[in-house]
């Protein structure tokens, strides 16, 4: 009886803290930024441009902040050439976001940038894509 009681106790314990110990929901600002590579996984531009504002900008080692037009131009067809992205790290602090993330192509080939994000007012302001190894995107020539 003594192991039931003490079992149930912890259970309770564990229950009433699981919000604070991993178990919070997302914010919004982090399912924003999750959804902005799930659109890409499943190769959604509706659901990506839903997330963006209107007048997003993207800069990368070889952009300066583009416009959305140019970036939908540019930059959507890799979604084609891409397959998964993993998020290793994502840190939100009020309207900024970075991640690491490792993605694949569909040919198998491994790549990994960080990404900082602008957020404003429910959407992606702006979007700065810091290049790591592997992959070299835009021209998709990889190591």
């Amino acid at each position: 009886m003594r192991t039931t009681k003490l079992f149930v106790r912890i259970l309770m314990v564990w229950v009433a803290l699981s919000p604070h110990v991993g178990f919070a929901q997302q914010s919004p600002a982090e399912k924003m930024v999750r959804g902005y590579y799930a659109a890409y996984e499943k190769k959604d531009w509706a659901s990506l441009e839903k997330i963006l504002a209107d007048d997003f900008t993207f800069s990368s080692p070889v952009d300066e902040h583009i416009s959305l037009k140019t970036y939908k131009e540019k930059c959507w067809p890799n979604a084609y050439k891409l397959k998964k992205f993993e998020v290793v790290k994502l840190i939100v602090k009020g309207d900024d976001a970075f991640v690491t993330y490792n993605g694949w192509t569909t040919d198998g080939k491994l790549f990994r940038n960080t990404e900082y994000f602008k957020l404003k007012d429910g959407k992606i302001k702006s979007n700065e894509c810091f290049f790591g190894p592997g992959v070299n995107y835009p021209n998709n020539t990889g190591k």
